[in-house]
């Protein structure tokens, strides 16, 4: 199925673990150093380098792009290292999450609590993922280069519901 971004509340509800996804539009990313900064930047009352509602965070660290290309290979991150930022990030109208592997108890919960989701990209095809980027730009963060704040627009990304809005996952009996 194809979705186009940003995420509604109905696209949301009508999907389920197990469903494969095509996503059309922009998603941002960010790993752990950055989503600290997010946090930090929260409780101080700054202002995000985006805005959360009803976007979508990809856990990627792309490698630099060759000459030609958009971007290097952006396969997916270890979701379980957001863990921690996650639940506030959700709290605040992030609406979708694209990792691999499995989320805690307390993330699963704040995606039930918040409508939201969580899709799975496939580890090993980070070549193959990038192919789907049409665009990338840093938009904050760029001292952490490979793993700054990048704005991507996306067309046919594939993805697999992990963890769809009513907590039902791939990752559990």
């Amino acid at each position: 199925m194809k979705l186009q971004l940003p995420l509604t509340p109905k696209t949301i509800k009508s999907l389920t673990a197990g469903d494969v996804v095509y996503l059309n539009g922009v998603i941002y990313t960010g790993r752990d150093a950055a989503h600290q900064r997010l946090i930090e930047a929260i409780k101080a009352g700054r202002n995000l380098p985006f805005d959360l509602q009803n976007n979508i965070l990809y856990y990627v660290g792309p490698t630099p792009a060759k000459p030609g290309e958009i971007i290097g290979s952006a396969g997916p991150t270890t979701s379980s290292r957001m863990d921690a930022y996650s639940p506030t990030l959700l709290d605040l109208g992030l609406k979708g999450m694209i990792g691999k592997g499995p989320r805690s108890d307390e993330v699963i919960a704040s995606i039930i609590k918040n409508q939201a989701i969580y899709f799975a990209a496939v580890g090993g095809a980070a070549a193959l993922q990038s192919l789907h980027i049409t665009k990338s730009e840093i938009i904050a963060f760029e001292d952490l280069e490979t793993e700054a704040i990048r704005r991507l627009e996306i067309q046919n990304f594939p993805v697999i519901v992990a963890i769809d809005a009513n907590g039902k996952s791939l990752f559990s009996n």
